[in-house]
C-alpha cells in the first residue's frame, strides 16, 4: 500500500488541489504538511467551486480524513471560516478533520509585523500576501511561538501570550508603527476559537502512525511549489516553510521510510505570483493569452499571475531536489490556441551555457533562456480522458517534456473538473495512486 506526496514542481498554483481531490478517494487520509492560509487550492465539482486555504482538499471526499500537520501555521479565524463554509455544503468537518496540537498559531499582530517588514527601508520587497505566515514561522524558529496545544493550558497560554505581546509592542515602537491593536480582545477571541476547534485537536503524528500500522493509505499535500521552498527556492523570494518533499516528514512526524512515491504537479507552461526572478516570463501578448485562457489569478489574493513558457532546467532541478517518480501535467488545454510553443531547454549566463540552478536571485535575473519551438495542435484538448485521443502534436509536446526533464509524464489534466484528467495506463502514477 503506497503513501505518496503530491507537491508543486514550479512556483505553486500548478493545480495540486484538483490532483489531491482526484486521487483522494483512493486514500484514507490526506495530510497537509506546511504553509498557511496564503496557499489556495481550487477544486471544481460540477457547478460548485471550493477554495481551500488550510484544510486539505481531500476533505471533499466523504470517507477521507483530512489532517493539518504540525508544520502548518494556523490562523484560527481563517480556519473556522473555512470549516463553516464546508459545513454549509454538507461536509462533516467534525468527523473528517483533525488538527495537530503542535501546529503554531498565527495571531492578527503577525500581519502587522509582515507589513512592517515589507515596507522597511533597504528591504527587498518579496510580494508576500501579508497574512502573517512569515512572522509566525519566525516566532516558531525563534522559540517564542504559541502552539495549538498551548491554547488549552490557560495559565501557560496567557503567560506566553503576554510575552509575545510585549515583543510585538517593542518591535512596533522601534519602527514607529502606530496601528491600533487590541491585544486583550485578541486573547479573548482566541480562547473562544480554541474551544471551537478543541474536539478536532490531537497528536496527529500518533494518529498517522496508528493509521499506517492499520494498513491505511496517506497522501501528503504540499502547499506553494518547490521553487518557493525556503531552502531550495529562489531565495529570498520564497515562502517561509519547507515546500519540497522533505518537508512532508518534518511537517507531519512521519518517517521518510514510510513514504513510497512522490508526484510532481506542473503546468504545461509556468506561472509565478509576486516578485522574484522568472527566466521564461512572457510579458507580451502571448503571456496575456496564457493568463486569459488559464484564468491565471490567485485563488486567495486574486492577484494576476505572471505567465511564461515551460522551463526544462527548472523542472530538472525540482526533480533532483524532490526525487519525482512521475509528473502530472496540468492545463494542457490552455495551449490549444497556439501555432507554436516555445520551451526553455537551457540557460545562458554571461554568454555561456550553464548546468544546474544558480543559487542567487541576481544570477537568475541575468539568465538568458535558450528556447526550442514546438508545433502547436490548434484543436481543443478540453475534457480529453484518453492519452491516445490527444492530438499528435500534443502528445509530441508531452513526450518532449518527458525526454528533456527525465521524468515520466504519468498524467495530464485537460480541464478543471475531476473527470477532465488522463492517467496513462501502466505509468508509475497509475501504480502509486491506484
Amino acid at each position: 500500500m503506497h503513501n505518496i506526496i503530491v507537491l508543486g514542481a514550479q512556483w505553486g498554483d500548478e493545480g495540486k488541489g484538483k490532483v489531491v481531490d482526484l486521487f483522494a478517494e483512493r486514500f484514507d487520509i490526506v495530510a497537509r504538511y506546511q504553509g498557511g492560509h496564503n496557499a489556495g487550492h481550487t477544486v471544481y465539482i460540477g457547478e460548485k467551486k471550493f477554495v481551500l486555504k488550510l484544510i486539505p482538499s481531500g476533505i471533499l471526499r466523504p470517507n477521507v480524513q483530512a489532517v493539518i500537520g504540525n508544520g502548518v501555521v494556523v490562523d484560527l479565524a481563517a480556519l473556522i471560516e473555512e470549516m463553516t463554509m464546508l459545513e454549509a455544503h454538507g461536509i462533516d468537518v467534525q468527523r473528517q478533520l483533525r488538527i495537530s496540537n503542535r501546529a503554531h498559531v498565527i495571531f492578527p499582530f503577525h500581519r502587522l509585523v509582515e507589513k512592517m517588514s515589507e515596507a522597511r527601508e533597504n528591504r527587498i520587497p518579496i510580494g508576500t500576501t501579508s497574512r502573517g505566515i512569515g512572522p509566525c514561522y519566525e516566532d516558531k524558529i525563534g522559540r517564542r511561538g504559541i502552539r495549538v496545544a498551548d491554547l488549552y493550558d490557560s495559565g501557560s497560554f496567557r503567560d506566553l501570550y503576554e510575552t509575545l505581546e510585549e515583543d510585538k509592542k517593542a518591535l512596533a515602537a522601534t519602527f514607529n508603527l502606530h496601528d491600533t491593536i487590541d491585544y486583550t480582545q485578541i486573547l479573548k477571541q482566541h480562547e473562544a476559537y480554541a474551544a471551537r476547534i478543541q474536539p478536532l485537536v490531537c497528536d496527529t503524528a500518533a494518529l498517522l502512525a496508528e493509521a499506517m500500522a492499520q494498513g491505511k493509505r496517506i497522501m501528503f499535500e504540499g502547499a506553494q511549489g518547490t521553487m518557493l521552498d525556503v531552502d531550495h527556492g529562489t531565495y529570498p523570494f520564497v515562502t517561509s516553510s519547507s515546500a519540497a518533499a522533505g518537508g512532508a516528514s518534518t511537517g507531519t512526524g512521519v518517517p521518510p521510510t514510510r513514504i513510497h512515491g512522490i508526484v510532481g504537479v506542473s503546468k504545461a507552461y509556468i506561472t509565478r505570483v509576486g516578485s522574484g526572478p522568472f527566466p521564461t516570463e512572457n510579458t507580451d501578448a502571448a503571456g496575456d493569452l496564457l493568463r486569459r485562457e488559464g484564468n491565471e489569478f490567485g485563488a486567495v489574493t486574486g492577484r494576476p499571475r505572471r505567465c511564461g513558457w515551460f522551463d526544462v532546467p527548472l523542472l530538472r532541478y525540482t526533480a533532483m531536489v524532490n526525487g519525482f517518480d512521475t509528473l502530472l501535467i496540468t492545463k494542457l488545454d490552455v495551449l490549444d490556441h497556439l501555432d507554436e510553443i516555445p520551451v526553455c531547454v537551457g540557460y545562458r549566463l554571461n554568454g555561456k551555457e550553464i548546468a544546474g540552478m544558480p543559487a542567487t536571485y541576481r544570477a537568475l535575473e541575468a539568465i538568458e533562456p535558450v528556447y526550442e519551438n514546438l508545433p502547436g495542435w490548434r484543436t481543443s484538448t478540453r475534457g480529453t480522458t484518453r492519452y491516445e485521443d490527444l492530438p499528435e502534436n500534443a502528445r509530441a509536446y508531452l513526450k518532449f517534456l518527458e525526454d528533456r526533464t527525465g521524468v515520466e509524464v504519468g498524467g495530464v489534466s485537460t480541464g478543471p473538473e475531476r473527470t477532465e484528467t488522463i492517467i496513462r495506463a501502466g505509468s508509475k502514477l497509475e501504480k502509486l495512486a491506484g
